[in-house]
C-alpha cells in the first residue's frame, strides 16, 4: 500500500502531493486478514511532519504505467481512469490534468479506510468493490468519455479464468479503453509462491496467473474486442546501480535476467 493522500480541498504538501495525515489506530496490511476500521476521530486535523527529501515516487513498474496513462490522456483527457487495488495512493496528483475523473476500485475494508482518510472530491471517488466483483464497471460515468484502467499487482493474484473474465468484461464494456497491468514471468512467480510458503502467510496474496512475454499474444483470446497487446518498456531501475563498465539496464540486456523481470503491459480495446 502507497502513502496516504488528502482531499482536493486540503494544501498540497512537497512535490504537488498532499500532506499526508496522521492515522491513529491500525491500517490492513495487503494481504493481511480483516481490517479494523478506526473511529471518529481517528485521523487527527494536523498533517504529519513529511520526509525532507519529499513523497516517495513510484518505482519502475509505477512510473512505466503512469506514463500509458499520460499517453491516454494526451488523447482523452475527459476520460476515466479506474485504479483497481490502488490502496492509499497519490496517483491522482501526478496524473490529474484537471478534466479526468478517478475511480479508485478497492475491497470494502480498505475502501472504508480510504474513505476516512481521503473523502471523495468532485472528480474523484471509491468504489468498494473486490477487482473480480464486476459491480464496478456500472460505476465508471460516461465511457465514451474513455476509460483507461490500471491493474497494479492486482491481475497475478487472481485465478486465470478470473482473469479472463475480467479482460472480457472491461473490452466488452469499455470500446476505445485500455488496461494497464503488470504480471511476473512464470519462473518468477513460482519463485514468489516458495517464499510466500516460507513466509508462513505473513506476504500479501499468492500469485495465482502469471505469464512469459512469449504468451503475451495469448491475452488477446479472451475477448475479440481486444484489439492489441504490447509489453511496455520499463525505465532505467534506480537500484542497484549497473556493474562497472556496463550501461543500465544492464538487467534487461542480460536474457537469463530479463526473463524473471515483470512485465508492465498494455491492452487495447476496439472502438465504438
Amino acid at each position: 500500500m502507497t502513502e496516504s493522500e488528502l482531499t482536493e480541498s486540503e494544501p498540497p504538501g512537497a512535490a504537488g502531493h498532499p500532506a499526508p495525515a496522521v492515522l491513529v489506530g491500525p491500517v490492513p496490511a495487503p494481504g493481511g486478514g480483516p481490517a479494523r476500521v478506526p473511529g471518529p476521530g481517528a485521523v487527527r486535523s494536523r498533517p504529519a511532519p513529511y520526509d525532507a527529501r519529499g513523497p516517495r515516487e513510484p518505482g519502475p513498474r509505477g512510473r512505466c504505467a503512469e506514463a500509458a496513462v499520460r499517453r491516454y490522456l494526451d488523447r482523452r483527457p475527459e476520460a476515466t481512469v479506474v485504479a483497481l487495488g490502488e490502496g492509499l495512493g497519490t496517483g491522482f496528483w501526478r496524473l490529474d490534468n484537471g478534466r479526468l475523473t478517478w475511480l479508485t476500485v478497492a475491497p470494502p475494508e480498505t475502501a472504508a479506510v480510504r474513505r476516512i482518510l481521503l473523502p471523495d472530491g468532485p472528480r474523484r471517488r471509491t468504489v468498494a468493490r473486490a477487482a473480480a466483483d464486476h459491480g464496478w464497471l456500472d460505476a465508471v460515468p460516461e465511457p465514451r468519455r474513455g476509460v483507461v484502467v490500471t491493474a497494479a499487482g492486482v491481475l497475478m493474484r487472481l485465478p486465470p479464468p478470473e482473469v479472463r473474465a475480467l479482460l472480457a468484461a472491461c473490452a466488452e464494456r469499455f470500446p476505445g479503453g485500455a488496461l494497464v497491468f503488470d504480471v511476473l514471468p512464470r519462473r518468477s512467480a513460482a519463485l514468489a509462491r516458495r517464499c510466500g510458503a516460507l513466509a508462513g502467510g505473513r506476504w500479501p496474496a499468492p500469485v495465482r496467473w502469471s505469464l512469459d512475454r512469449a504468451e503475451l499474444p495469448r491475452v488477446a483470446s479472451a475477448h475479440p474486442g481486444i484489439v492489441a497487446v504490447r509489453e511496455l518498456p520499463l525505465p532505467p531501475a534506480r537500484l542497484p546501480a549497473a556493474p562497472r563498465g556496463r550501461s543500465a539496464p544492464y538487467r534487461q540486456r542480460v536474457p537469463v535476467l530479463r526473463a524473471l523481470l515483470p512485465l508492465v503491459c498494455e491492452v487495447r480495446f476496439a472502438g465504438p
